[in-house]
């Protein structure tokens, strides 16, 4: 293979590399965020967004997403019976979806669920009980479970406990496929960036480094006097008993004819004068049979 074309392989890997990074960030993305979704609180004079992690056993929040009031749970673990005040929504009538907020811990998780779905609460908004890096999804049996289901972390839960006023619509559970497409987008076309800079700086090195070895290696010459003071001699057949004269010359290739000029070199080769008066002179300071250096 040619230099230039190890260069072209090399950048057909980067851009491969590029792309089965930009699928393992969209299956990390997935992984760590599998409802695709988040909680979204519109309250006065403040807005709050924060990631959710979706319950496996509880039905899944479709693309449009879904709005509605938000009530803390009564109690607040959930692990009983809900008591329920709709006389305290504000414009609440309508139909209005309602959300219940429910911190974790006493009871599982599918327990909690099932007890916010007999309240009338058509999602449960899930928040843990201690301060964690990262959320995961809830497990439990999906039979008879027809409410949407989301976990949350123990600051957004709290956040969303403090400025929930139970108004209409002020909590919405989103697909947050557009966020994530987005900051995949972003974090790709950094990495395609930063691949393309690498590829180039390595270019530019390899090109800078074949440009000054090309300068250093250029074939060094004799000085024509020099070239002229070796012996020389006019060509005739007899001589081909000579264990010391060739047939052709090696460098045209031609045969030796009767009456060509022929020079010979310290290493016995010979060759045309003119072939090898112009090799000396132009390309190198060898022999092109045995490549001793003549400067030798």
């Amino acid at each position: 293979m040619t230099s230039s074309g190890r260069p072209r392989r090399r950048l057909v890997r980067g851009f491969a590399g590029f792309f089965s990074y930009s699928l393992f960030l969209v299956s990390v993305s997935s992984l760590l965020c599998p409802s695709d979704a988040l909680v979204h609180l519109r309250s006065k004079p403040f807005s709050f967004t924060f990631i959710d992690a979706p319950a496996r056993f509880a039905v899944p929040v479709d693309g449009l997403g879904i709005c509605g009031s938000l009530h803390a749970a009564e109690p607040l673990d959930a692990c009983s019976v809900l008591r329920t005040n709709w006389t305290a929504v504000v414009d609440g009538g309508g139909g209005d979806a309602r959300f219940v907020l429910i911190s974790r811990g006493v009871c599982s998780f599918e327990e909690k669920v099932r007890n916010a779905q007999d309240g009338g609460f058509e999602a449960a908004i899930i928040y843990d009980d201690q301060e964690k890096s990262s959320l995961y999804s809830m497990v439990g049996d999906s039979a008879g479970i027809h409410i949407h289901a989301v976990f949350v972390s123990k600051m957004a839960g709290e956040t969303l406990k403090k400025f929930a006023r139970g108004e209409k619509g002020e909590c919405c559970i989103g697909s947050s496929m557009d966020e994530t497409a987005g900051t995949i987008l972003v974090i790709s076309f950094v990495s395609l960036v930063v691949i393309i800079m690498v590829l180039a700086a390595f270019m530019l090195a390899r090109n800078c480094r074949l440009l000054r070895n090309g300068v250093h290696n250029q074939p060094s010459s004799m000085k024509r006097e020099a070239v002229e003071m070796l012996p020389c001699f006019t060509f005739r057949t007899a001589y081909l008993n000579s264990k010391h004269t060739a047939e052709t010359c090696a460098i045209c290739l031609e045969d030796y004819r009767d009456g060509d000029s022929l020079r010979v070199l310290p290493c016995l080769h010979d060759f045309h004068l003119v072939c090898v008066d112009s090799w000396l002179t132009k390309w190198g300071t060898f022999c092109p049979v045995c490549k001793r250096d003549m400067r030798s």
